[in-house]
């Protein structure tokens, strides 16, 4: 249940307020964001996912019952829009990943390259999870969200969560000791 805070902007939102259809949605973007770039590993597609997704929601908000949180339902969307990003562009490879090519201040070439070395291949092995454990992993580690939330936004049980991220997290070790033992 939305805190009543949330429970007024939706009302307001609901009539036809467009400010607080805006901060609403300042509270979650960047984790919407967040989520999107979680599952298409792509920083513009992730953009429109969530930029689609606000869309939609505002579409959709006066059909927001309020059973869940905003920022719940939002996930929900952007996640159920990702996948379809994923499947639309099915064509490409499917352990294609991309990453960032910032370098941070301070941090050396050979450091560097390690870091992305182990950041693709986490990401690459989060792409190979089925997609249910991916979804579980991502919202809930990397996204810090709540079994319950995870549960609400997934539309499952929080112990079909539960299942999820203990056999995601257990193929991920799996993949990544594989690193560790080429590494060495």
């Amino acid at each position: 249940m939305p805190a009543a805070g949330e429970q007024q902007l939706i009302r307001e939102a609901q009539d036809g307020n467009r400010d607080a259809y805006r901060r609403l949605v300042e509270r979650y973007m960047k984790q919407a964001y967040n989520v999107a770039y979680g599952f298409v590993h792509d920083h513009e597609n992730a953009r429109d996912v969530m930029q689609e997704a606000l869309v939609r929601a505002y579409q959709a908000l006066p059909t927001f019952r309020g059973d869940a949180e905003f920022g719940t339902w939002l996930h929900r969307i952007v996640m159920n829009l990702s996948l379809n990003q994923i499947r639309a562009n099915s064509s490409r490879s499917r352990h294609e990943v991309r990453i960032d090519d910032i370098r941070e201040p301070g941090v050396t070439q050979d450091a560097e390259h390690e870091a992305r070395f182990l950041r693709t291949h986490i990401e690459q092995a989060l792409h190979e999870l089925p997609t249910l454990q991916r979804s579980v992993v991502i919202l809930r580690h990397m996204e810090g969200l709540s079994t319950r939330q995870v549960s609400e936004i997934l539309q499952c049980s929080e112990g079909t969560v539960k299942t999820h991220l203990f056999r995601g997290l257990k193929k991920l070790r799996g993949r990544l000791r594989v690193l560790q033992e080429d590494a060495a």
